[in-house]
């Protein structure tokens, strides 16, 4: 009976709308303890790729099936890009994920290197690793500029059917762009944004102590 099937969706949880649509990956925000400091590493993609050549990013890729769940796609792949075993990966917790407006969902984990000797990345995806201190990280301030994406609605599109037609207001999706300089690298787009929340997090913890 349709009473039945409304009455299903009691307990039901919730997903972001469209979800089966959206392509999914996850990503390691990878942190290495050194001589007492912390660094931040990033990987510099290989300039071969498909997507995103030559572009400084975090260890990660898509989720597959197989991996049962987002954080273990994300220390599959950090493996497979660095070298590394899965007992090399302590995962510390959860990162908010990101909703591309391009079909995207992005799942971040920030997590500690462990045996950071045996890294040695693909050479198939990435062209070197180097890492940043954290303490350089959360002091800077990056420059910061704004996207503004414009929606092209296709030819045949039914004006028609919606209020004022051509003339409706659409919202334009305005996207905060930051950009973290070390040395000859440029840390931008999406990596940049998951290292800015994950910094804001740490200021938001320092915060709270001092309190």
């Amino acid at each position: 009976m349709l009473e039945d099937k409304i009455s299903a969706i009691a307990g039901r949880q919730s997903q972001i709308l469209g979800y089966v649509d959206y392509y999914k990956s996850a990503v390691l925000l990878p942190l290495i303890k050194q001589e007492g400091e912390i660094f931040v590493l990033f990987e510099k993609r290989s300039a071969s790729l498909n997507i995103q050549p030559g572009e400084v990013c975090f260890p990660g890729g898509g989720i597959e099936i197989s991996d049962d769940g987002a954080m273990n796609a994300a220390i599959r792949e950090s493996c497979e890009e660095l070298g590394l075993d899965p007992d090399d990966i302590e995962i510390l917790g959860p990162l908010d994920y990101f909703v591309s407006p391009f079909n995207v969902i992005v799942y971040p984990f920030a997590a500690y290197l462990k045996n950071i000797d045996k890294i040695k990345p693909n050479s198939d995806e990435v062209e070197y690793v180097f890492q940043v201190p954290l303490e350089y990280l959360l002091n800077v301030k990056p420059p910061k500029a704004r996207l503004e994406l414009k929606l092209i609605l296709p030819e045949g599109y039914p004006y028609d059917l919606i209020p004022n037609g051509k003339d409706y207001p659409f919202r334009k999706a305005k996207v905060p762009q930051y950009f973290y300089l070390w040395n000859n690298e440029v840390i931008w787009g999406l990596t940049a944004r998951i290292l800015n929340h994950f910094l804001g997090l740490l200021r938001t913890q320092e915060a709270d102590t001092q309190d």
